[in-house]
C-alpha cells in the first residue's frame, strides 16, 4: 500500500531523516513511535506530500507522491498534530469547504459529510462554532475532514495529544473502528495506547528506523532469556547454598527480603533457560524449601522504546526538536 524507499531530508547540514525505508500493508493499524526530534512528523509530512524530500521516494498504492501528487494524495487522509480548522466556521461549513477542495460536489458531498459526521460522532455539533468546541470535538472534526473522499490511508499525527482520559479512550475507539476499513498510521507518545491499538509498531530514532514489528514480537526481542527471578521462603544464605548446586548460573543476587520472603535475581549462560529452571525447581524441592515464584524477566514496551531509541546527549539537540515540529 505504501512504500518508502531511501527517504532522506536535510535542513542545511542537519539530516532529520536518514535513508529511511519501510513498507506499509493494506488493512492494518500502524503505530509510529519515537522521541522528540526523531523525525516522526517530518516523515509523515513527506509521506502526505506536505513536505519535499532531499532524496528517496514515497509511493502510495503505486503512485509516487512527488511525481503523481494528485493521484497519490487522493488516497490519503491526513490530520496534522495541529488540526487545520477554521474556528469561525461550524463543523458543517468547514467539512463542506474541505469536501469541495477535494473535488466532491452535490449529493455525493452531502452524503459523505453525513457519513463522516456519523462516524466521528459530531452530528450534534454540526451547527456550533468550532471555536466553542472542546479539544476532543475539534480532534473529531479534524479526523472527519481526513475521511472525506474515502481515502485508503489515514495518517494521524498525535491525535490524542492534550486530551483528557475520557477523550483519549473515545479517540482510541474511533481509530480501532477506522482500522476496519482503512490503513491507519498514527504517531503517539503514549506507549500503552500504541500497544493496545496497533497491529504493527514502527520505532524511529535520529531519523532512522530502529524497529518495525508486531508488539508481541518486539517484546520477545528484548525478552532476556538469561535472566530469572525467584521468590522463596528460604533465607538468603539457604537460597544461595541451594543454587550453588545448579549449573550454568553466572550470577545470583538477592534483590529483596521481607517478612521471611526472599527475592533473587539470577543470570545464566545456558542456551535453554527451561532446563535451568527445571534444575532450580528440583534443587529447592530436594532441600525441602518452597519455591513460591519463578519467572523470566520480560521487557515492557517502555523498556523496548528506551532501549531502541536511546540517544546520546550530544546528538539530542534543541535543533532536532525544532525540525521535528515542521
Amino acid at each position: 500500500m505504501i512504500t518508502v524507499e531511501h527517504l532522506t531530508k536535510c535542513y542545511g547540514d542537519f539530516m532529520a531523516v536518514k535513508d529511511l525505508s519501510f513498507e506499509i500493508e493494506e488493512g492494518h493499524v500502524y503505530g509510529f513511535l519515537g522521541p522528540n526530534g526523531a523525525g516522526k512528523s517530518t516523515t509523515m509530512n513527506i509521506m502526505t506530500g506536505c513536505l519535499s524530500a532531499t532524496e528517496g521516494h514515497v509511493r502510495i498504492d503505486g503512485h509516487d507522491i512527488f511525481e503523481e501528487p494528485k493521484k497519490a494524495k487522493k488516497l490519503i487522509g491526513y490530520l496534522p498534530e495541529q488540526p487545520p480548522l477554521y474556528l469561525n466556521e461550524t463543523p458543517l461549513e468547514y467539512l463542506r469547504f474541505v469536501g469541495q477542495a477535494k473535488g466532491l460536489k452535490g449529493a455525493e458531498l452531502e452524503a459523505q459529510i453525513r457519513e463522516v459526521m456519523e462516524l466521528t460522532r459530531i452530528e450534534d455539533m454540526r451547527n456550533r462554532s468550532i471555536a466553542a468546541l472542546s479539544k476532543g470535538y475539534r480532534q473529531r472534526v479534524g479526523i472527519a475532514q481526513a475521511l472525506l473522499g474515502r481515502p485508503k490511508v489515514i495518517i494521524l499525527d498525535e491525535p490524542t495529544v492534550g486530551l483528557d482520559p475520557i477523550q483519549i479512550i473515545e479517540i482510541r475507539d474511533l481509530i480501532r473502528q477506522l482500522g476496519q476499513d482503512h490503513t491507519v498510521i498514527f504517531s503517539s507518545h503514549i506507549l500503552s495506547e500504541v500497544q493496545t491499538i496497533c497491529d504493527q509498531i514502527m520505532m524511529i530514532a535520529q531519523g532512522q528506523l530502529v524497529a518495525f514489528d508486531q508488539p508481541e514480537n518486539l517484546e520477545k526481542r528484548l525478552l532476556s532469556p538469561n535472566e530469572i527471578t525467584l521468590v522463596s521462603d528460604a533465607r538468603p544464605d539457604q537460597a544461595a547454598e541451594i543454587l550453588a548446586q545448579v549449573e550454568h548460573l553466572t550470577q545470583v543476587d538477592v534483590s529483596g527480603e521481607e517478612s521471611g520472603i526472599t527475592t533473587l535475581h539470577l543470570k545464566t549462560d545456558a542456551q535453554d533457560i527451561h532446563t535451568v529452571s527445571r534444575a532450580i525447581f528440583f534443587a529447592f524441592a530436594r532441600a525441602d524449601q518452597a519455591l513460591l515464584e519463578m519467572s523470566l524477566k520480560k521487557a515492557s514496551l517502555e523498556d523496548i522504546f528506551l532501549e531502541l531509541t536511546e540517544q546520546s546527549p550530544a546528538e539530542e539537540t534543541a535543533g532536532e526538536q525544532e525540525v521535528d515540529a515542521l
